[in-house]
């Protein structure tokens, strides 16, 4: 599997190494009060890639911190009531029914 990943990882990155190579073309930036900025249009593909990247990243941190505090919480709860509750070593017979409370 570590093969097949390594590959995958590898096409990718001659891929855009590929593009990049292709696209060295200057681009202008027009921004307000007459500026302007000329960069290689690959590094402005990929710097909006990398922007949109870490737009979606904060976008969705809100998301995961709550769900991984919901998550400490059950789990904390979960010990609790693995504590509380009392313990029994009887177990149901193979193929009769369980016992409530086991």
């Amino acid at each position: 599997m570590r093969v097949v990943t390594w590959t995958i990882r590898l096409i990718l990155f001659l891929v855009l190494l590929a593009f990049a190579a292709k696209n060295t073309d200057p681009v202008v930036l027009r921004f307000y009060f007459d500026t302007a900025l000329e960069v290689p249009l690959v590094l402005l593909v990929f710097g909006l890639f990398a922007a949109g990247v870490a737009i979606g990243v904060i976008a969705m941190l809100g998301t995961v911190l709550r769900q991984r505090r919901e998550i400490h919480r059950l789990k904390r709860e979960s010990r609790q009531r693995e504590r509380s509750a009392p313990r029994t070593d009887v177990e149901s017979a193979p193929g009769l029914p369980p016992i409530p409370g086991v």
